[in-house]
């Protein structure tokens, strides 16, 4: 609901638990139209939990620190040492992110780098004045070639503290090192791990987070020199909209926007995350659409946040078909770009190198790039009964990259290949005050490997981002007087495959889905309507490849239901996974 922006200006969100200091409590207070949240449980997800080996292993507890009126200030800096009672080699290492907060705060992006890569991002959850806690965890062994000596540690919490907005987060960082054994092999990685991030050595001293904060038409560039004989190169990219592309899917085009600038952000709907090698068009990153824990109405999420909400997750791309132009010895350089963007994104990178064990260099070329920079993007406006304006937008992707290397194992020859839909549809009625979304985005992105004679080895990415949003303003005069309402129903849907013969093998699955609606309103400073529910469902796979099928609800802010079902065939769900999720858009 793109009237949060204004909203959020004028701190009427991301505070919003604290509207409710004059009814505080817990459960709810019965207003004369209604219950009146004036309290929420602590959050809770239904996704599985990061697996935890049975081997000896140690908790380093890396950082705790209070992030007060930090908005300004550089991120908090340390160092991460492997511990000396569990040498390596590791079978897996977990980061623990939990924190605490009470008052009145908006919610906050967040981020920690180890050696200067990104390796959590995330977002903070809204306090109530009896305050919440809350503990979100990530496996991060595939940055262990970082973690096998010292390095920088730095985390970056931007927050304001002051008369109005008085929640500190009290946060504690921990890494737990699990040490391999002959039933838990040494964690397969990268041989070298290189970030991207704004800061070379890592983001310590007084210098800025890692990430780079670009506003429209900026680009995050930065330039290195790769090891000389390079197999294989993967990019993580993590990327989040603020401001106006908070919620980037139900912008309008330009013109509309400028008719209802309170309610309305222009820009258009459609984004992207374009990857470039020396200036050469490399990959693309469909980005998720993340709805903050303060975004469209807060008491959509409580207790149960949006997807992706508290652990975001990063976009991989294959850039093996490039490395036969890495390889010289030469700076490289890399460019990210959030195409399409209207407001500031925090955008970040760290490439993944696999390197020949066999010989100090390899050579090749990369001999077919059919990606364009410009994506085909149609958008049409028909005007509809009373105000009523229907926007419609669609695009898609279909492009190819092919590189060889010459190899301590002969010839190698990587294709990578990707196809992508994109369907908006938003009907805005009401001077910009009502709004129904529904937006699909899904696709394939499928990496061939050939070596000399021998079949090709394929694996494949499929992906489904629906999401729908039913948002209404009816009343929006100041911060002391409005009204919200929304109803939200979002999902992931991922599949990863390998070809075995003539068919497709998932190898893991994730479907997950979040319901939620709430309403939020004052009436001359005083809270009228405060309310939601909220329930979430995970059918798919564990990070040990077994079937995991969680649910729950929520209303009035606390859990009514959580159940763990029986699971124990998950491989028929990526054919089903898909269904009702990828159909064209109505109309």
């Amino acid at each position: 609901m793109r009237a949060l922006s204004l909203l959020h200006r004028l701190g009427v969100l991301g505070g919003a638990a604290a509207l409710l200091v004059t009814a505080l409590g817990t459960g709810t207070a019965v207003a004369a139209n209604g219950p009146i949240e004036t309290g929420y449980q602590n959050p809770v997800t239904a996704l599985p939990p990061v697996s935890r080996p049975a081997t000896p292993h140690c908790t380093v507890t890396e950082m705790q620190n209070d992030f007060g009126n930090t908005i300004s200030s550089p991120p908090y800096t340390g160092t991460v040492t492997p511990p000396k009672d569990c040498p390596g080699p590791w079978t897996k290492v977990v980061l623990d992110w939990s924190g605490s907060v009470q008052g009145r705060q908006y919610d906050r992006l967040a981020g920690v780098w180890i050696g200067g890569a990104e390796v959590l991002r995330t977002s903070t959850p809204e306090p109530t004045a009896a305050g919440i806690s809350w503990h979100l965890e990530k496996d991060v062994s595939s940055f262990i070639p970082l973690l096998r000596s010292p390095q920088p540690l730095a985390v970056s919490l931007g927050n304001v503290v002051n008369s109005t907005y008085t929640g500190v987060y009290h946060m504690t960082l921990t890494l737990t090192y699990y040490q391999a054994d002959r039933h838990h092999p040494a964690a397969q990685t990268a041989d070298q791990v290189l970030p991207l991030s704004s800061v070379s050595s890592g983001a310590g001293g007084d210098g800025p987070a890692g990430w780079y904060s670009l506003n429209p038409g900026q680009s995050a560039v930065k330039t290195v020199t790769l090891p000389r004989n390079l197999t294989g190169v993967r990019l993580e990219v993590y990327a989040r909209g603020g401001g106006c592309d908070e919620q980037w899917f139900d912008s309008v085009p330009n013109d509309l926007a400028a008719k209802y600038p309170n309610y309305l952000c222009g820009g258009g709907s459609y984004r992207e995350v374009q990857v470039s090698v020396d200036g050469r068009p490399a990959g693309i990153a469909q980005p998720y659409p993340v709805v903050y824990s303060g975004g469209i109405v807060p008491t959509l999420w409580r207790p149960i946040p949006a997807v992706d909400q508290f652990v975001t997750q990063a976009y991989d791309i294959d850039l093996t078909p490039f490395a036969g132009t890495l390889v010289d010895g030469r700076p490289h350089t890399f460019t990210l770009t959030p195409y399409g963007a209207a407001d500031t994104w925090t955008v970040d990178g760290t490439l993944f190198l696999d390197t020949d064990h066999g010989a100090a260099r390899t050579h090749g070329a990369l001999t077919g790039d059919t990606l364009a920079l410009t994506p085909a993007v149609s958008t049409t406006e028909t005007p509809g009964s009373g105000d009523t304006t229907t926007v419609r937008t669609s695009a898609h992707r279909d492009w190819q990259t092919t590189g060889w290397l010459q190899t301590s194992h002969g010839r190698v020859v990587s294709t990578v290949s990707q196809h992508a839909v994109y369907g908006n549809t938003d009907a805005v009625s009401s001077a910009g005050q009502l709004q129904v979304m529904t937006q699909q985005e899904y696709g394939t992105t499928t990496v061939t490997t050939s070596r000399g004679d021998g079949r090709p080895a394929s694996v494949r990415h499929d992906w489904s981002y629906p999401i729908t949003v039913d948002s209404d303003v009816p009343v929006f005069v100041d911060g002391d007087n409005y009204s919200l309402s929304a109803t939200v129903s979002q999902g992931r849907i991922l599949v990863d495959s390998t070809r075995i013969g003539n068919s497709w093998l998932p190898t893991a699955v994730t479907d997950d889905h979040v319901d939620a609606t709430g309403v939020l309103a004052r009436s001359a400073g005083v809270t009228t309507a405060a309310d939601g529910t909220d329930s979430e469902h995970y059918l798919g796979t564990t990070d040990t490849g077994s079937c995991y099928d969680h649910s729950i609800a929520a209303a009035h802010g606390y859990v009514t239901a959580d159940h763990q079902h029986p699971c124990d065939d998950w491989r028929g769900l990526a054919d089903t996974a898909f269904a009702g999720n990828v159909a064209p858009l109505a109309g």
